[in-house]
């Protein structure tokens, strides 16, 4: 089973700029498709974007699409979220998962290995 953890939120002005890390450990990476989930207080965790185990194939909730950009390094066994042009609905844990197969999914439900999560909040 992998772990995985995330890290580089934080508090940042609506209009920029943050780049979120899941490092892996336990198993590589490079073995899981991999996503990022979002939970704002009061609301059901939601799904921002996946990668393919292989990084070719990518998928973005309509919210995100053309501002959040998912990468992953293998070979440093981890995958990154870069936000872009951030907004205050932005606001929320976000958190990285690891998924057993080799194509990103939006459910939750698929994956099998969580991180703690990291706050990310964007003022107006």
């Amino acid at each position: 089973q992998v772990q995985v953890v995330e890290s580089g939120g934080g508090l940042v002005q609506a209009g920029g700029s943050l780049r979120l890390s899941c490092a892996a450990s336990g198993r590589t990476v490079s073995s899981y498709a991999m996503g990022w989930f979002r939970q704002a207080p009061g609301k059901e965790r939601e799904f921002v974007a996946s990668i393919s185990r292989s990084g070719g194939t990518t998928d973005y909730a309509d919210s995100v699409k053309g501002r959040f950009t998912i990468n992953r390094d293998n070979a440093k066994n981890t995958v990154y979220l870069q936000m872009n042009s951030l907004k205050p609905e932005d606001t929320a844990v976000y958190y990285c998962a690891a998924r057993s197969s080799s194509l990103p999914s939006r459910y939750t439900w698929q994956y099998t290995s969580w991180g703690q999560g990291t706050q990310v909040t964007v003022s107006s």
